[in-house]
């Protein structure tokens, strides 16, 4: 399916995974240039990419981006138990397949690949690039889960129970957490437009997803020097989900030579569709701005590769 916005291009489509589950992919593709480079969405947990990441895919791709998002099984339009994650490696391994033969295309071989992923999709984007760290170019990581918040987090003697019920009653969902939605998005409107929306899971988290969140951030936050690609991190200080504390630390630990973090004031955890138009508008100023620097900068990735080639040839022509 496709719908032409005034400079946009959108289009909707079904792939099947390696489990032969059908998963939802979307694009925004600028209809006026050949894109700079290539985004590719990580959304949060409990969203989708249609409509709550609608507006960072048209924003990016006005701006000569093309951008690429896809529902996680159990999430948005794609197939599996709503809000139901069994497997965070799965989930990874579904975005890097799909991600990854985009980027093989012909027309998109010489492109920068960017990720970009906001609170759990901040975690997945950081796990594809662990997966295969050579691969993108860079990644803009807004509010990333690295670590839940203690406010949001359970008792240690809950955690180890539910831990040892997820043996049993996977799906159950009966994790005791605060309400996200009013936790995460700022403006009313939002919050309203997501209560009405049926692809956002809105119930209590079910068992094995929580548990593979919290085993993920605990991860992430024990290796954030294993981060190396560059990246620009963005938070909102009054972001009572994903703790500020530990974007600065990702900052700082990341051996990632080109790392940039950005803290707003007053704003809270969902950046990219939870806050108020105008605070957004600065944002993605701020995103575009960095997204542009490091195409200016040129590919090294590519000037890594064609090095490569030529050593390889080098050697042939002088035997």
């Amino acid at each position: 399916m496709a719908n032409e916005y005034e400079t946009v291009r959108y289009e909707e489509e079904f792939i099947l995974n390696s489990r032969g589950m059908k998963l939802f992919t979307c694009s925004w593709i600028p209809k006026d240039c050949e894109p700079k480079a290539l985004i590719f969405l990580c959304h949060g947990y409990a969203m989708e990419c249609s409509i709550s990441m609608k507006d960072a895919g048209t924003r990016l791709a006005k701006s000569g981006f093309g951008v690429y998002g896809i529902d996680y099984e159990g999430h948005g339009k794609s197939d599996g138990l709503q809000g139901y994650v069994n497997s965070f490696d799965a989930l990874v391994d579904d975005c890097f397949d799909h991600y990854s033969k985009i980027s093989e295309r012909k027309e998109n071989k010489k492109k920068m690949r960017i990720l970009m992923g906001e609170s759990m999709g901040g975690a997945v984007a950081l796990l594809l690039h662990r997966k295969k760290p050579e691969f993108w170019d860079g990644a803009v990581l807004i509010a990333p889960m690295c670590k839940i918040a203690d406010d949001l987090r359970p008792h240690p003697m809950v955690i180890s129970v539910l831990t040892k019920l997820c043996n049993f009653i996977p799906t159950w969902r009966i994790v005791p957490t605060q309400d996200i939605v009013d936790s995460a998005f700022r403006d009313p409107e939002v919050r309203k437009e997501i209560r009405n929306n049926p692809h956002c899971y809105k119930g209590k988290p079910r068992l094995q997803t929580a548990h593979q969140l919290m085993t993920v951030s605990m991860d992430l936050e024990q290796r954030l020097e294993e981060v190396t690609l560059p990246f620009l991190i963005v938070h909102g200080e009054e972001d009572t989900v994903t703790d500020p504390s530990v974007s600065k630390l990702l900052h700082e630990k990341a051996s990632s030579i080109d790392k940039s973090f950005k803290l707003y004031p007053g704003m809270w955890h969902s950046l990219s569709y939870g806050e108020f138009p105008e605070n957004r508008d600065i944002v993605f100023s701020d995103i575009v701005v960095w997204l542009k620097e490091r195409i200016s900068m040129g590919n090294s990735r590519l000037e890594r590769q064609q090095k490569l080639a030529n050593d390889q040839i080098l050697p042939k022509m002088t035997t």
